[in-house]
C-alpha cells in the first residue's frame, strides 16, 4: 500500500506536521512503516530520516518517498545516528515497541539544542478512568471510521501496549521533564517535549 489512507494513527498527522513546519529542520521518524508521514513531512522539512524494521514496510517507504527521504532498515535499538542530530524525532504507534525509557533517553541525546520529540502512542488500559475514556470515545471513533474509510491494516507488525498511561507518565517524568501528555481519541495519547523547554524554566 503505497496511496494515502486513513486510520487511528494518521489522524494524528496534522498536529505532527504543523510541529514540523514550525520547526523547518531535520527529522527523524522512528518506525516509518510505509513511509506515509515521511511524504507529508518531507515538504515542510529541511530532511526527513525514517528507520524501520520490518523489510516490506521499508520496501512500500522506498516506492513511495523514490528518494525524498534517507531511509534505514534497522531498529531503534540497533541505529547510530553518529555524530547527526534533529530538531524532531517522532514515533507513532512505535513507542510501545520498545522499552520506554531507554527509547526515549536515546531520542533526547538526538536531538539539538531546541529539538522535540513528538509522540503519537498507545496505552494500556488499566485503571477505571482509563476504561471510561475508551467507553466514552468509542461513539466518535465509529463515526470517524466510517465517515474517512479507515483503512486499520497497512501490513505493519502490531503489538498490543503493556503499559498505562499513568506508568507512562512516570517513565516519562524522568526522562523528560515538563512533557506534556494528554489523552486523544482513537484510542491514542499524544506527548511533546523540546529540550528548549529546559532552559525556557531553568
Amino acid at each position: 500500500m503505497t496511496g494515502d489512507y486513513w486510520n487511528h494513527n494518521t489522524a494524528y498527522h496534522p498536529w505532527l506536521v504543523d510541529i514540523a513546519t514550525r520547526l523547518h529542520g531535520d527529522v527523524l521518524d522512528v518506525g516509518c512503516g510505509d513511509g506515509l508521514l515521511l511524504a507529508r513531512l518531507a515538504p515542510v522539512s529541511r530532511s526527513v530520516t525514517g528507520i524501520e524494521p520490518d523489510a516490506g514496510a521499508m520496501a512500500r517507504a522506498e516506492q513511495r518517498l523514490a528518494g525524498t527521504a534517507t531511509l534505514i532498515r534497522a531498529t531503534f535499538d540497533d541505529y547510530d545516528p553518529g555524530e547527526r542530530r534533529f530538531d524532531l524525532i517522532t514515533f507513532v504507534a512505535s513507542l510501545h515497541h520498545i522499552e520506554l525509557r531507554v527509547a526515549l533517553t536515546k531520542a533526547r541525546s538526538m536531538l539539538r539544542p531546541t529539538g522535540e520529540i513528538a509522540v503519537v502512542g498507545l496505552a494500556a488500559n488499566r485503571s477505571v478512568r482509563d476504561w471510561v475514556w475508551a467507553g466514552a470515545c468509542l461513539p466518535v471513533v465509529r463515526v470517524a471510521s466510517r465517515l474517512h474509510g479507515e483503512t486499520p491494516d497497512i501490513g505493519v507488525p502490531v503489538a498490543e501496549p503493556t503499559s498505562s498511561l499513568d506508568e507512562i507518565r512516570r517513565e516519562v517524568a524522568d526522562v523528560l521533564p515538563g512533557a506534556r501528555i494528554r489523552r486523544g481519541l482513537y484510542y491514542r495519547f499524544r506527548l511533546r517535549w523540546s529540550a528548549g523547554w529546559l532552559d525556557s524554566t531553568a
